[in-house]
Formats: structure tokens, C-alpha cells, sequence
């Protein structure tokens, strides 16, 4: 993430306003070489919905793994386990 001072900001701000709204770039704003602000898009309200239904699926699906995980037998690779329930068939 680009760092911009304060001055820079005052000159450059449309430009830098163009990066973020099209979602090129976060900025981080300094002021006397200390990081005072972030710079960043924002998250319409109904893509962060989604962003939780996509959170939510995720740890759903990790979840399975696990439980998958503690029943799979030792030494067996997901293909080996394809391939007998192929020839099962």
C-alpha cells in the first residue's frame, strides 16, 4: 500500500481519489512522516452481505474438511479414494 503525505494529497488528490474509486489502490496518508489516515474504497452495503454469505460458506466448508479429515483413513490420497469408488460402479 502507497504511502502519501499530506502535501502530495493536496496535489494529487484526484488522481489518487481515480486509484481508489476503481479499486487500483489503497493509500496510507502521512503527516510529518507518521501514518495519520487510510485511504480506501468502500464496500457497497449489499456486496458486504455477500462478502458474509461467502464467509459463512467458507467456514462451513471448513468445518466438513475437518470432519472429514478425522474419519479419512491413514494413507489414502483423495484420488486413491476416487478411483475404488469408480471401480465401485
Amino acid at each position: 500500500m502507497p504511502y502519501v503525505s499530506v502535501r502530495e494529497l493536496k496535489g494529487q488528490l484526484s488522481r489518487i481519489l481515480r486509484d481508489v474509486r476503481e479499486g487500483r489502490e489503497e493509500y496510507l496518508v502521512t503527516y510529518r512522516g507518521r501514518v495519520v489516515a487510510r485511504i480506501s474504497p468502500v464496500v457497497p452495503p449489499e456486496q458486504q452481505v455477500e462478502t458474509e454469505k461467502v464467509r459463512k460458506v467458507m467456514r462451513d466448508l471448513t468445518q466438513l474438511a475437518a470432519e472429514i479429515g478425522k474419519k479419512w483413513p491413514t494413507g489414502v490420497s483423495a484420488v486413491e479414494a476416487v478411483r475404488e469408488a469408480r471401480r465401485d460402479l
